[in-house]
């Protein structure tokens, strides 16, 4: 694994950081092993977890935590080098993170998903939180539609579903190394999914490619990541809050 994507913390690190707020807040960043076409690495969605936590904890004092590198990702069994867990691994693997945590102090959790198919993060997360522990799953897609306006992405949501204009920028910006050519060329577009569930991706794209990745830029990933490190500020500061005094996020 890239020794950029491991946390170079010590103990003394965290005890410092946690020393200084009212709680101390983890970021997770959990990603996937799955094609993203013949340019993008397998590693993928691991990346672009990493590169927006790595952003987070440069504008936050958090204690950032090395990632989990494989998700549920059975949509894209077609394609050689795919590797997945059961959605009940994934949800045991981050429970028991979380529940370590706690015992070291850290009580609050944030799963930053790389990747749309790890949906039982949700459950994880609303399990969590209806105990009473402190846990977000971010970025929310309004956080995402934040970030491509302000990027200046011209693909929508719908239509950038996978190794498109977004990831590429993406790792334009953050691994620019990692990014073969041939992405110039690779544009498709599948709007309607309706069955990816029970036919898989290859149903819909023969090159795994769902999204634009032709208008993707380092310069869009920079701004992408910016802006979900902003977005950030308020699953933050309700994660860090006295719960007895708070405000729910959004209500007056």
């Amino acid at each position: 694994m890239d020794a950029s994507l491991v946390p170079a913390d010590t103990s003394e690190d965290v005890r410092r950081r946690g020393a200084e707020l009212p709680r101390q807040v983890a970021v997770l960043p959990v990603g996937s092993f799955e094609q993203h076409g013949p340019y993008l690495p397998l590693a993928t969605d691991t990346l672009v977890a990493c590169a927006v936590a790595r952003e987070i904890a440069g504008a936050y004092p958090v204690h950032l935590l090395p990632p989990v590198t494989i998700g549920c990702s059975h949509e894209h069994a077609d394609w050689p080098g795919t590797v997945s867990i059961s959605s009940v691994t994934l949800h045991a693997v981050v429970g028991d993170i979380a529940s370590s945590l706690r015992r070291s102090g850290v009580e609050a959790l944030v799963v930053v998903n790389g990747h749309g198919g790890n949906y039982v993060l949700g459950n994880v997360v609303q399990e969590s939180s209806a105990r009473g522990e402190r846990m977000a799953l971010f970025p929310a897609a309004e956080d995402w539609e934040a970030a491509r306006q302000r990027a200046g992405v011209a693909t929508s949501l719908l239509s950038d579903m996978h190794a498109g204009e977004i990831e590429t920028s993406i790792l334009l910006h953050a691994h620019p190394e990692s990014v073969r050519p041939g992405y110039e060329t690779a544009d498709f577009v599948a709007d309607d999914r309706r069955h990816l569930l029970s036919l898989g991706m290859s149903a819909y794209t023969d090159s795994g490619v769902i999204g634009r990745p032709s208008l993707g830029s380092a310069e869009k990933g920079k701004e992408l990541l910016a802006s979900l490190a902003d977005s950030f500020g308020t699953c933050f500061s309700f994660l860090t809050a006295d719960r007895t005094a708070e405000k729910r996020p959004g209500r007056p």
